[in-house]
């Protein structure tokens, strides 16, 4: 059933990228999507070596102990939807569409972990999951708009 899952979360993670890039301007969402996989991977592998989750079935297992699928595909793919709709936004709403796509991750995630063998918990838990994707989106959010003020 895992496999299944996987492959439908990769084509949905493939719609999902092709979609978001035809909205204007190109160059944001790239830069998006790029600097979300990079800091994703990054803090991904650490909580993994830190042996506080671990993913029994991946993707691409045999080649890494993260989840490749989420850091370079699914969560970039969102965070370029987040920075797309609050492309014009002010704070207080950037900071609102935050904490929903944060919370549908989350309760993706804390499902996936209690119904599956996707993902399991060890020191982890749901709130690591939502403050750090939390941080990382509005952190990325706000470097795109300091990359654009320095036009």
């Amino acid at each position: 059933m895992e496999k299944i899952i996987l492959w439908l979360l990769v084509i949905i993670g493939i719609i999902l990228f092709v979609i978001s890039f035809k909205k204007p301007p190109f160059k944001n969402w790239i830069i998006v999507f790029l600097l979300t996989s990079y800091f994703a991977e990054f803090l991904g592998v650490l909580v993994v070596e830190e042996k506080m989750l671990e993913y029994p079935k991946r993707f691409l297992s045999s080649y890494f102990s993260s989840s490749i699928l989420y850091e370079y595909l699914l969560f970039p793919v969102v965070c370029v939807y987040f920075c797309q709709t609050t492309y014009t936004s002010k704070f207080l709403s950037i900071v609102f569409q935050c904490i929903l796509y944060t919370s549908a991750l989350t309760i993706t995630e804390v499902f996936f972990e209690k119904n599956t063998d996707l993902i399991k918990y060890h020191s982890w838990t749901w709130m690591h999951t939502f403050i750090s994707t939390f941080i990382l989106m509005m952190f990325i959010r706000f470097l795109i708009q300091m990359i654009n003020k320095k036009k």
